[in-house]
């Protein structure tokens, strides 16, 4: 046993050594071994019991935004930040917020069933049965009461109403019911509008959120049958934040918009309703067999409609006038004050949020927490760190984006980078956020270990990705890769306005994975459901401490900012040949269907007792000219690359770099359009847009997809000359600051 423990301390004092030795990026060796100790400090301080005891008591009480609760879940959150000694304030913004006044939902014919539209209070969820909570609805519906048949739409996406108008089913003057999934929740009534249904109800099916996939809270971790996923439904695709002051800060006295003047809120009434309220409705549906990718589980068969199902919908809402309060806390650099690395975590639940978002904010907390017990040791960092705790992020990321409107420029002279986090789990580490940072973070999560497995984060990443990609050659790819792709951010949580509306630098960094279940925006997103189902032990709590403490302490001490304008040439070069690859397809495709409508094979094919449009010929698919597209990723690999030289010289050099890192920080503004309005991702002339109709995904060179996808050829050449346009002046930018 004494060999075995001589081994033991062997082994760990080489690699405590070999991790003194470690050079980090943008840090000299000498400065390396400096951050290592600093950030092994920093674990020191971190509790998991503690990070338990903060998301309980923060999650005591309903506090969505303009509650009660939401301000002393604020102010306590200040007292914590202070008591750490942060320089530390309550940012106030008045804002738009409706709350329900009036829902019903009745089906009228050819049966009588009027919804509950309320989730069932359990003994096993203490919570779930107390005062004030919000009830169930979908915070931007306009304000309505119609009547009309029922149709049911799938998911509600554009292509969904594409299968639809196949059938010959029109939803003009109808109500229609969609199922939660597959795209951002906004998008299902705004398509609905679009194609004039008057009115639209959204459910989650067992099969994508309840018993289909496993047993039912509080048993087990998924939606029972009166769970209902709450949530905004604002249009954000225009703009995120206070539909009132576009493009400023909400503060007392700003200038606002008239409320019907308000392009983000809906024109329709929509509601959430669960599958036991959905039952009925779906039940009496008549019309076409849906589709069998249609088809949830549900023990019914799934019509379409429309027929003798008609249904009552009627919405009334208070359209208040409410404080957000944002938590601003700044720990001041001793060397550059006036650079700031952001962190933020929103506080705002629609209900008593213990997963979302109180996991992320305990977390963070516990970083400041650490944080503070250094500065008590003397310890001052660099350059200034500023903590952010945003309220009002559930219906439309408006904290967040306000405080980027009101501090928009100081934020574009000051702003390093700003790193967020929402919800977390146990499971995966992943990140998403600026390219130029994915070699950075990957650095990161490889001194980070995984506390199920004991091997670190990034090495966990990687075999969970491994062992689910879809082929050989995908896993052979992911096996021989230096260096972890981050995903592009479209939108989604607070992140949203620094990087899209000013160029900061970002990233957002969660775990997740394996704590699944249905408390999504329920009543049943509680402590109680959390220390089961989520993170029992809270130990993926510290994990995302220690990742985005780490982050935070490089970024707020690094000689170089430790950015790598490669890895965004790398990625951007992928996105285009997405595109590139997309028209060729579409070629190929319009020349082959064209060819078997020549040989009437869909008349052939189909089935003489269903009703279907048979697809007809189609114009032939031109060639675009891609050449202003290749010739400026080539231009922006050869400025990364040599950008990437000077600051790998810079890294070996004492010297003071601070108009080196002021240009680095600053690079992603030109991604920005010249007067000032954002390229990305509201703008088609972009690299990136949200994916809305997938998820919070990301669409790439949206633009450029969007015209082919319409097969409008002219304007997939303005786009691809917009999109060079702006690449080329990053490259030109990069060229300059390799000066």
């Amino acid at each position: 046993m004494k060999k075995l423990f001589t081994l033991s301390l062997l082994v760990f004092a080489t690699a405590y050594t070999q991790a003194q030795q470690k050079t980090l990026m943008g840090f000299t060796p000498a400065s390396s071994a400096k951050q290592l100790q600093t950030e092994q400090q920093f674990d020191q301080s971190l509790s998991a019991a503690r990070i338990g005891e903060t998301l309980k008591d923060l999650s005591m009480y309903p506090h969505h935004i303009g509650s009660p609760g939401g301000k002393v879940v604020a102010e306590k959150i200040l007292a914590k930040l202070k008591s750490y000694g942060f320089d530390a304030h309550l940012q106030p913004y008045k804002v738009l917020f409706p709350t329900p006044k009036t829902r019903v939902l009745e089906m009228t014919g050819p049966t009588k069933y009027t919804a509950v539209l309320k989730e069932a209070a359990l003994t096993e969820d203490p919570t779930s049965s107390q005062a004030g909570q919000l009830p169930t609805y979908n915070a931007w519906s306009a304000d309505g009461d119609v009547t009309g048949q029922l149709v049911f739409v799938n998911y509600g996406l554009p292509d969904d109403y594409e299968t639809l108008a196949a059938m010959g089913i029109d939803v003009k003057g109808k109500i229609v019911i969609a199922k939660y999934g597959k795209s951002w929740r906004g998008i299902k009534p705004k398509v609905a509008y679009e194609h004039g249904a008057i009115g639209c109800i959204i459910y989650s099916d067992p099969k994508d959120d309840g018993y289909y996939a496993g047993d039912v809270y509080p048993k087990g971790a998924f939606k029972n049958e009166t769970g209902v996923q709450r949530g905004s439904v604002m249009d954000m695709v225009i703009y995120p934040g206070d539909p009132l002051t576009p493009g400023i800060g909400a503060t007392e006295n700003a200038k606002r918009l008239d409320r019907k003047d308000a392009t983000t809120i809906l024109k329709i009434p929509v509601l959430p309703i669960s599958y036991q309220d959905a039952k009925p409705l779906l039940a009496a549906l008549e019309g076409p067999v849906a589709p069998e990718d249609w088809r949830g589980a549900l023990p019914i068969t799934y019509h379409i409609g429309p027929g003798a199902t008609t249904v009552h919908l009627k919405l009334e809402f208070n359209w208040d006038m409410v404080t957000a309060y944002d938590v601003i806390g700044t720990i001041k650099g001793s060397t550059y004050p006036d650079e700031w690395v952001l962190r933020g975590n929103h506080h705002d639940g629609w209900v008593n949020g213990a997963d979302d978002p109180l996991s992320g904010q305990s977390s963070l907390l516990d970083e400041a927490k650490a944080l503070g017990d250094m500065l008590k040791t003397g310890w001052k960092p660099k350059r200034t760190i500023v903590y952010c705790a945003w309220d009002g992020e559930e219906p439309g990321l408006l904290g967040s984006t306000e405080y980027v409107e009101d501090h928009d420029k100081e934020l574009q002279q000051k702003a390093v980078v700003y790193i967020n986090s929402d919800d977390i789990s146990r499971g995966f580490y992943h990140a998403g956020g600026s390219h130029a940072l994915e070699k950075f973070i990957g650095e990161v999560s490889e001194g980070v270990t995984d506390p199920e497995t004991n091997v670190s984060v990034a090495e966990r990443k990687k075999a969970h990705e491994v062992v689910n990609a879809a082929n050989p050659k995908a896993k052979k790819e992911i096996l021989d890769r230096k260096t972890d792709p981050i995903a592009a951010l479209g939108s989604g949580s607070d992140f949203s306005s620094f990087l899209q509306h000013l160029g900061v630098p970002t990233l957002d960094i969660g775990y997740g994975g394996e704590g699944g279940g249905g408390d999504y925006h329920s009543i049943y997103d509680s402590f109680a459901d959390y220390q089961r189902f989520k993170d029992p032990g809270f130990v993926y709590g510290v994990a995302l401490s220690k990742t985005i403490g780490h982050a935070v302490l490089r970024m707020a001490n690094a000689d170089v900012l430790p950015f790598d304008f490669r890895s965004l040439s790398t990625t951007l070069n992928g996105y285009g040949k997405e595109v590139i690859e997309l028209a060729n397809n579409m070629r190929e495709a319009t020349a082959m269907q064209n060819q078997l409508v020549k040989s009437n094979a869909f008349n052939l094919a189909a089935d003489p007792t269903k009703r279907m449009a048979i697809p007809v010929a189609k114009d032939e698919v031109p060639a675009i000219d891609f050449s202003a597209l290749t010739a400026s990723l080539d231009a922006l690999k050869a400025s990364a690359d040599k950008l990437a030289a000077v600051m790998n010289t810079a890294s070996g050099s004492t010297i003071d770099h601070k108009a080196l890192n002021e240009t680095i920080y600053k690079a992603e503004q030109q991604l920005l359009s010249p007067n000032g309005l954002p390229r990305r991702p509201w703008y088609k002339h972009s690299i990136y847009a949200p994916g809305f109709y997938t998820g919070y995904g990301v669409k790439t060179m949206p633009g450029i997809r969007e015209a082919i996808e319409v097969r409008n050829w002219p304007e997939a050449q303005q786009q691809i000359a917009a999109v060079s346009a702006t690449i080329n002046a990053l490259a030109a930018y990069l060229d300059k600051a390799a000066m």
